[in-house]
């Protein structure tokens, strides 16, 4: 399947190629368990993510940036009064950040690669497809973040420790897989990765969140996805039976009653 703007989130897409947001519906990331059960459900066009606010937001700068603001306005109506057809509030205070971040000249180089380029490579014995935003042949590939706060601590209980919104969100495995898919693509040595990170404080942060050179950052992760993949694989070509994590909305909302629970149990539900 050759991939193109059209369908590159096709469920036929899907089904064929592997991307980094299918690896987290699978596999999670430190924020939330991944759900077996609902990774599939949404390849099979049962479930589909609801589209928050925060989301449109992270969009509605994508669009900007790779010139498609226009067709992004007029796909979503939704972010207009009603009354006099303006933008709400919250969007046009994202215009504020825009015009802050062109004002930013080293900002704006590294955006200032190629827009919205679609990579395809076999890696781990499965096929992935990526889009990087703007990507520095032979130098870079940057991916643009809109963010809560650049600077925010998120506890991970598990690991016991504070982690940045880079590994909270799981970016650093999309780091990782789109330099790898770079790479077999260019035929070429891996290139650097950066985050253009901005924030939605009242004063937004913004700043080029970058990784380790020597790529010690990513090999842990590429271990784990190493591992993870086989099984991937097999759920998706329906070999095995997807495990539903039970506390995703897809869980909840289709989960049946089989019997009581303890009260003392519900906080561990």
């Amino acid at each position: 399947m050759f991939l193109t703007e059209a369908n590159y989130y096709s469920q036929e897409a899907n089904q064929e190629y592997l991307s980094v947001s299918q690896y987290k519906d699978f596999c999670g990331t430190m924020k939330q368990r991944g759900c077996e059960a609902r990774a599939i459900a949404k390849l099979r066009g049962e479930w589909v993510d609801e589209i928050t606010e925060a989301t449109l937001l992270g969009s509605y700068i994508d669009a900007h940036f790779e010139g498609t603001l226009n067709l992004f306005k007029a796909k979503h109506p939704e972010i207009f009064r009603k009354t006099d057809a303006e933008l709400y509030a919250k969007f046009q205070k994202t215009n504020d950040t825009i015009q802050m971040l062109e004002r930013d000249e080293m900002f704006m180089f590294y955006m200032s690669g190629e827009k919205q380029v679609i990579l395809t490579a076999e890696l781990f014995g499965a096929k992935w497809k990526c889009k990087l935003d703007s990507y520095l042949r032979k130098r870079a590939i940057v991916d643009l973040k809109y963010v809560k706060d650049i600077c925010e601590r998120f506890w991970v209980k598990d690991e016991g420790t504070f982690v940045s919104f880079v590994e909270w969100w799981g970016y650093d495995i999309q780091a990782a897989i789109y330099r790898e898919i770079e790479a077999i693509c260019s035929g070429e040595e891996r290139l650097s990765v950066y985050l253009a990170a901005v924030d939605k404080k009242k004063v937004p942060n913004r700043e080029i969140v970058g990784f380790a050179e020597n790529g010690t950052d990513f090999a842990p992760i590429l271990y784990e996805v190493e591992k993870n993949v086989p099984r991937i694989l097999q759920l998706k070509a329906g070999k095995v039976e997807p495990v539903r994590c039970g506390v995703c909305d897809y869980c909840v909302a289709t989960k049946k009653l089989t019997q009581p629970v303890y009260f003392r149990d519900l906080i561990e539900v």
